[in-house]
């Protein structure tokens, strides 16, 4: 994985645009542009990537989300697939996915129409699952429904079970 310490700085500083995406956010945006049913125009997600034009960043911040892409696209092509999301660790050391499925899902907000086949779907529409479990209301309830007793296991156990289940999201579109 290239150096991305120096694009997490410049995404937490005063010089992004104030609508970009955070670094776990990013990851699971491209993660999901990636797994996409249909091709995004890289011009399309790298500006909701980046809160505008690319033209508006550095040079090297649009080269290095584009290094990123590029980096998930060939890990995902590997048989199986190799996925390994930028998550944010916890002060006590768990793992916090809530940013980066937030991000995953911004991907499926682009082209919403076209994930139904996998989200209605009645066997592959398990697979979303441990991203959706991961959505949050504003005041801390899961959209899902999991009691809060239940919540902390079930988002460990979720993100534990993303890395596999975004590979099979990739291989559904691959095969559909």
């Amino acid at each position: 994985m290239q150096d991305l310490s120096r694009l997490d700085d410049y995404l937490c500083s005063e010089e992004s645009p104030e609508d970009c995406l955070m670094l776990s956010d990013l990851d699971g945006f491209l993660h999901g542009v990636a797994c996409s049913p249909v091709t995004i125009p890289v011009a399309e997600w790298m500006a909701k990537a980046l809160g505008g034009l690319p033209g508006e960043t550095p040079p090297w911040v649009a080269e290095a989300v584009g290094a990123r892409f590029i980096e998930i696209l060939d890990r995902l092509n590997l048989t199986p697939p190799m996925v390994e999301p930028i998550f944010w660790e916890a002060k006590e050391g768990h793992v916090i996915a809530m940013d980066w499925c937030e991000g995953f899902m911004e991907a499926i907000g682009l082209r919403p129409q076209e994930w139904l086949r996998l989200t209605e779907s009645g066997t592959a529409g398990r697979l979303i699952t441990p991203i959706l479990v991961h959505l949050i209301d504003d005041q801390g309830n899961s959209v899902l429904g999991i009691s809060q007793e239940d919540l902390d296991e079930t988002l460990d156990a979720a993100a534990d079970a993303i890395p596999e289940t975004v590979g099979e999201i990739y291989r559904f579109w691959q095969t559909a």
